[in-house]
């Protein structure tokens, strides 16, 4: 927890207690469910919860609609759902038990921002301003997903990591690529990245 606090000094009381209590609360399911990878858990705040909150050092998302495609476990959309919490955030993914446990998360945070769907992204009927992703699928494919649902100016946030200049080259848009090394200065980051699809044709 730490960490968050290290980077995110401007929290209240109330952030602070709901990240406090994901550790907890992420242990537990995954003793169920296996969302997080047991080796990952020991990195649980530096890979998972920061990692997700990196998308908020880049961006503004306060009062949008936004949708996390194939959150898994609730990444990035419930780290960013409690710190923006004005926005309305819809996780959808496509296994049915990852879904439950985002559910009971965000009832035990008493999450009101936060919506859930077993389901594939391009299904989903709702309009969003954004998307948000996490190394979920290569930049053409979140494109397709999202074509008929994200507003094609703000596009989708996505982060990936490793070398995607081939992957980029393959789409039709306008592409931004943040580096969060620097930002954070854990080996975690060094090659971790922000992509950021818009002005999509």
């Amino acid at each position: 927890m730490d960490i968050i606090l290290k980077y995110f000094k401007e929290l209240s009381p109330k952030q602070i207690a709901q990240f406090k209590q994901l550790l907890h609360l992420y242990t537990e399911w995954n003793s169920k469910i296996n969302v997080i990878s047991r080796k990952d858990m020991e990195n649980f705040y530096e890979r998972h919860v920061l990692h997700s909150l990196s998308i908020a050092d880049f961006f503004d998302l306060s009062h949008h609609q936004i949708i996390d495609i194939g959150t898994g476990g609730g990444f990035p959309g419930i780290p960013l759902a409690i710190f923006f919490p004005e926005s309305q955030f819809h996780l959808v993914d496509s296994i049915g038990k990852k879904i439950s446990v985002v559910n009971a998360i965000a009832e035990a945070l008493e999450l009101k921002n936060i919506t859930a769907q077993h389901g594939r992204a391009e299904q989903c009927t709702n309009l969003f301003d954004y998307a948000v992703t996490r190394a979920v699928a290569p930049a053409a494919d979140l494109i397709h997903w999202t074509s008929k649902n994200v507003n094609k100016k703000n596009g989708i946030i996505a982060l990936k990591g490793g070398d995607l200049r081939e992957e980029l080259k393959a789409v039709n848009c306008k592409k931004e690529i943040y580096h969060l090394s620097a930002v954070y200065s854990e080996p975690f980051f060094e090659t971790k990245k922000i992509i950021h699809l818009h002005q999509i044709k």
